[in-house]
């Protein structure tokens, strides 16, 4: 996934992150300078949903025009067979060792 926050930012006039933050504010959503730096200029490893939802409603879009799927040549994007293979094993219940995942 792409993290678009910048670009969905400036189509909507908001060209600072201290702005944003500022605006994230008055809707209750205080962040810390660090976290806000995170947002705007990288690519946040997680992001809490009420959060994702404080910040559309600021910027007036949806989390799909902050979300951008990565793209995949067709050629390079897996079959489901080989996605299957690919997922990781699970771990069982009692003994904490884990199971090739189904076929």
């Amino acid at each position: 996934m792409q993290w678009n926050l910048r670009m969905v930012a400036a189509q909507h006039g908001v060209w600072k992150a201290s702005d944003l933050r500022r605006m994230l504010a008055e809707q209750g959503l205080v962040i810390s300078a660090g976290k806000m730096s995170n947002l705007w200029s990288g690519k946040p490893i997680s992001i809490r949903l009420d959060d994702l939802d404080v910040i559309c409603g600021v910027l007036g879009c949806s989390p799909a025009d902050l979300l951008l799927p990565d793209e995949l040549e067709p050629a390079q994007a897996p079959e489901p067979a080989q996605r299957r293979a690919a997922a990781s094993p699970r771990p069982t219940r009692r003994t904490g060792r884990r199971t090739p995942p189904p076929v």
